[in-house]
C-alpha cells in the first residue's frame, strides 16, 4: 500500500482518534453503553488498521508482540486482583461495595472501573496477537 498515498494519510491522520475513541469508551464503561471488552476491540482495531496500511513490521513496531503478551498478562492480574482484593477486606470475590465500606458506591465505581479496565486490556492485546498471528502466516501453495 506504499502507492496509497491518500489511504496512507487517512490512516494516519484516523488512529489517533481510534485509539482516543477506544479510551472515551473504556473510561465511561462503567456509566453508559460500552466498556473493557468493547474498548479493546476498538483498540485493537485501530492497530490492526495501522498494521494492514503501513505493513506488518511497522505494526509489531509500534505495538511489540512482547508488550502484547505484557498486557494481555497485566489485564489478568488486575482483574483477579480486584476480585482478590474484596476477598481481602472480608467481602466475597468481586464484591465490589466492600473494597469501600464508608462509602459502598464509591467501592462499586472503582471495582467496576478495573474490571473493565482488565478487560480492556487483556482483549486489546490478544485480539491484536490474534491478528499478527494469522498475518504471519504464509499462504498454503
Amino acid at each position: 500500500m506504499t502507492r496509497l498515498t491518500i489511504l496512507r494519510v487517512f490512516a494516519k491522520w484516523m488512529l489517533p482518534f481510534v485509539l482516543l475513541f477506544a479510551l472515551y469508551v473504556q473510561a465511561h464503561g462503567d456509566l453508559g453503553p460500552g466498556g473493557g471488552f468493547q474498548a479493546g476491540v476498538i483498540f485493537a482495531a485501530g492497530i490492526i488498521l495501522y498494521s494492514l496500511v503501513f505493513g506488518l513490521d511497522a505494526g509489531r513496531r509500534f505495538f511489540p508482540p512482547r508488550v502484547a503478551e505484557a498486557l494481555a498478562a497485566l489485564g489478568i492480574l488486575v482483574y483477579a486482583g480486584t476480585g482478590w482484593a474484596g476477598l481481602l477486606v472480608g467481602g466475597s470475590y468481586l464484591d465490589f461495595p466492600a473494597l469501600s465500606p464508608q462509602h459502598p458506591a464509591h467501592g462499586q465505581h472503582w471495582g467496576v472501573f478495573s474490571v473493565e479496565l482488565g478487560v480492556g486490556l487483556t482483549v486489546a492485546s490478544v485480539m491484536t496477537s490474534i491478528f499478527f498471528a494469522f498475518a504471519a502466516r504464509k499462504a498454503s501453495e
